[in-house]
């Protein structure tokens, strides 16, 4: 009896090649994605710590400045407080870099510890060092060699 040759089957692996390219480079964009958005989140939340501290740190000073002028209208003089023709002025520390500024004329005296009312010429926050220049960049003038 004759055998029946069986015809050679082919083996082929799956065509997978481009679809695993695709999905590899879905992960890595995704993983891209997601590294980003938590150095956003990360930084965000550095910002509004910072923020958050800038104005702690703001109304404590004004609490202290309005207990000044509290002491101020029932005729004392806090400690670090300036009197000069009338207007009282002192600075109150912020932070490191500023300072809040207060100018305060009190009006005419009531009695000999109270005052009649007074007028805020300056509550302010300002830079508390020096500013100095940095002149170590030669930039041009716009003059002409």
């Amino acid at each position: 009896m004759a055998q029946l040759s069986k015809p050679k089957e082919r083996f082929s692996p799956p065509a997978v090649g481009g679809i695993s390219l695709l999905v590899v480079f879905a992960v890595l964009c995704l993983t891209v994605f997601a590294l980003l958005a938590l150095t956003t989140v990360q930084a965000d939340t550095r910002l509004a710590d910072a923020s958050a501290r800038a104005v702690t740190d703001y109304y404590a000073a004004d609490c202290r400045a309005q207990e000044i002028l509290a002491r101020l209208r029932a005729g004392e003089i806090p400690e670090g407080v300036e009197i000069a023709g009338g207007v009282a002025s002192c600075a109150l520390p912020i932070s490191d870099t500023q300072e809040l500024q207060i100018e305060v004329r009190l009006d005419r005296l009531r009695s000999a510890v109270e005052t009649d009312g007074y007028t805020i010429l300056r509550w302010q926050a300002v830079p508390a060092g020096e500013w100095e220049s940095d002149d170590s960049i030669d930039v041009w003038d716009g003059t002409v060699f």
